[in-house]
């Protein structure tokens, strides 16, 4: 059963006179209750897509819908984790955590459950701190935390360990996979590192360059709960991995042609400079 779909999805922007295509009959289900990772060339357009599904931009034609019903717009069912910190500095983890409950008027029911999400998370002995006094990989693991205890029915996250050190990327993953184990929830997943997203998926989404499409979906029917340095020694996941990068390898090589073919070129007879 999908949870959302998109059909014939498109979407440009204009800069002046210039018109560029980000988006482009892009068709595709997102499985429901499934981790779904999308996955695809840098400057593809996935962010953009991130954007279309949660509501927060509309696309120019075709429909995006979520179980039968358009989407049109932003929803609580629908809750979107960045690459940038969204956590105030101004409020304590606790209070960052407890946000959205807070604002409803539900704090006091959510107490014990963000009590829950923060001790999973390794956050319990830094309820008091600010985000400043907190790492990199703490701030992801609170925001996480605030996430969930909104209890979204989509959680969409668009490349939320960027940037993060090895070791830390790695404690996250496994983390986030243990929660989704427990607790499966429909998982809108963008990346463009291969590892990450094979051992996270339900469903691996591969794109084109942009303007971006759906080009293959492998289905990553291997066991749960998975672990790091285990998984990436499954010849099942080689498998997909070598089949998935053979696609990515040939859209990159497809964007450097391209690319190349726009540059100008020197005047015929005309000595290059440099």
């Amino acid at each position: 059963m999908s949870a959302i779909e998109l059909a014939g999805v498109s979407k440009s922007y204009r800069t002046g006179r210039r018109i560029k295509h980000v988006v482009a009959g892009c068709s595709m289900a997102l499985a429901e209750n499934a981790f779904n990772v999308i996955i695809g060339p840098s400057g593809a357009g996935k962010s953009t897509l991130v954007r279309l599904i949660a509501g927060f931009e509309r696309a120019d034609s075709g429909r995006i819908s979520m179980g039968g019903v358009p989407i049109d717009g932003p929803s609580k069912d629908r809750l979107v984790m960045f690459q940038e910190t969204a956590l105030f500095p101004w409020m304590t983890t606790r209070d960052n955590v407890l946000f959205g409950p807070s604002v409803r008027g539900l704090e006091s029911v959510s107490a014990e459950p963000a009590r829950q999400l923060s001790s999973r998370f390794g956050l319990s002995a830094f309820l008091d701190k600010y985000p400043a006094q907190l790492s990199g990989g703490m701030q992801r693991r609170a925001e996480l935390a605030r996430a969930l205890l909104n209890e979204p029915r989509v959680m969409i996250l668009d490349e939320p360990f960027r940037g993060l050190d090895a070791m830390t990327k790695a404690l996250l993953l496994e983390y986030y996979a243990g929660v989704y184990e427990a607790a499966p929830r429909t998982n809108v997943f963008v990346t463009t590192d291969i590892d990450e997203a094979i051992f996270l998926a339900d469903r691996l989404l591969v794109m084109s360059q942009a303007p971006t499409r759906l080009v293959e979906v492998f289905d990553v029917d291997l066991p749960r709960p998975r672990v790091l340095r285990t998984f990436a020694s499954d010849p099942r996941a080689r498998l997909i991995k070598e089949r998935a990068l053979a696609i990515l390898r040939e859209q990159a090589l497809r964007a450097f042609a391209d690319r190349s073919a726009s540059l100008p070129r020197a005047a015929e007879g005309q000595p290059e400079s440099g």
